[in-house]
């Protein structure tokens, strides 16, 4: 919490927690609690509170009538961190999707000219006009921005299906915000690619090629960083962007190894793959930060608990061949080593092999040509009647 109130440009003051067999139906926290702190805010000026939570309408309602400062909870402190971090035009559409899906509950009337309908005499005013031209006005946004995520989704289908033509396996990296991501990727592909030591520094897709040691590529896919409690407003925004993850045939997950609650953060990670549906892609862990552990027990432990993984440091490339070649390993066993003998007639198809597998050797011979190597599973399929016995 005080990571993400930070990574969104606040001071912090105070901090507090209240134990509760249960949250107040009313204000979350106890109604003394909400007086000691009023009380508090005004001893040393307090511009903001969070809430390490999801309020409900009511509860920030009457929260902020008791307090002399503005109060949001945690889903509007990430909604707010994804508004600064947005720099393309799916990532402001789906972040302002987020935002007025979270709005329109909590919407309310103040002031006279939303002077509300009473039953008495005298009590009789006009409604809430311009409450209800607000409310009318953002589902009509609404209705617009889910008109351009339809359009987005269909375009990322679209280029989808084209990669699913691809003898190029689909890797996506998955992960706790701000585990080191987009690091790896620069590391592993040599491209100018934006990073921060910083929360959500990523929302938008980036997807680059990777040749492997023992030949042939993938294709690897940055995403947006989970987090423990995830708002529901964001997840179902981002759908678009997380169906990414659905089309890869391995998972990286990046787990940063110098953090103390490394573990609980693998644990989030996991709960949210599940809940999305992805828990049944392999998956391998990465143990990224490796520098920055002092003690070399703390990443052995860590091994231990999640039964493996490659160590690496991602900014200093320490362990990348290793986790390379663990990569190269894991697809080997899609790939097949066959002899084939083609006609010159089929050019098409030795160009195929020549740009989808690896290691080819040729011959040519007077009316053939005979070519050696590790094929992928589409252009096996292909060669399969030219094998050579």
């Amino acid at each position: 919490m005080k990571e993400l109130a930070c990574a969104a440009g606040a001071a912090i003051q105070y901090k507090t927690i209240q134990q509760r067999s249960s949250p107040d139906p009313a204000y979350f926290i106890g109604k003394g609690k909400v007086e000691e702190l009023a009380q508090l805010c005004q001893d040393i000026e307090t511009d903001l509170i969070v809430f390490d939570t999801e309020l409900s309408p009511s509860q920030l309602r009457n929260l902020e009538q008791c307090f002399p400062c503005r109060v949001i909870d945690r889903t509007q402190l990430i909604l707010d961190i994804f508004a600064q971090r947005a720099r393309s035009r799916e990532g402001k559409i789906q972040v302002e999707l987020a935002q007025l899906r979270y709005l329109l509950p909590r919407l309310t009337g103040r002031g006279i000219e939303l002077s509300r309908l009473g039953g008495t005499i005298g009590n009789r005013g006009p409604g809430e006009t311009k409450l209800e031209l607000d409310r009318r006005r953002i589902r009509h946004r609404i209705q617009v921005l889910e008109k351009n995520i339809k359009q987005i989704k269909g375009r990322r289908k679209i280029q989808r299906l084209k990669r699913q033509r691809s003898p190029i396996p689909i890797v996506s990296l998955v992960g706790y915000t701000n585990a080191g991501k987009s690091t790896l990727l620069k590391t592993l592909t040599g491209t100018r690619i934006f990073i921060a030591d910083q929360p959500f520094a990523t929302l938008d897709p980036t997807t680059r090629k990777v040749s492997l040691p023992i030949g042939g590529e993938i294709l690897l896919t940055d995403t947006v960083g989970f987090i423990h409690k995830l708002p529901a407003h964001l997840i179902a925004a981002f759908k678009a962007t997380l169906e990414e993850i659905k089309q890869a045939d391995l998972l990286l997950e990046i787990v940063d190894t110098s953090h103390p609650r490394a573990m609980e953060q693998h644990e989030a990670v996991c709960e949210l793959l599940f809940d999305l549906d992805l828990a049944e892609i392999p998956r391998l862990v990465v143990l990224n930060k490796i520098d920055l552990v002092s003690d070399k027990k703390i990443v052995a432990g860590l091994k231990r608990e999640l039964r493996g993984g490659v160590a690496i440091s991602a900014l200093t490339g320490e362990g990348i061949q290793t986790l390379l070649k663990s990569i190269s390993h894991f697809f080997s066993k899609r790939y097949k080593q066959a002899k084939i003998e083609l006609p010159y007639s089929a050019g098409g198809l030795r160009s195929m092999v020549l740009n989808n597998s690896f290691n080819v050797k040729e011959r040519f011979c007077a009316r053939s040509v005979i070519m050696e190597g590790i094929f992928d599973p589409i252009t096996f399929s292909r060669i399969k009647k030219y094998i050579i016995p």
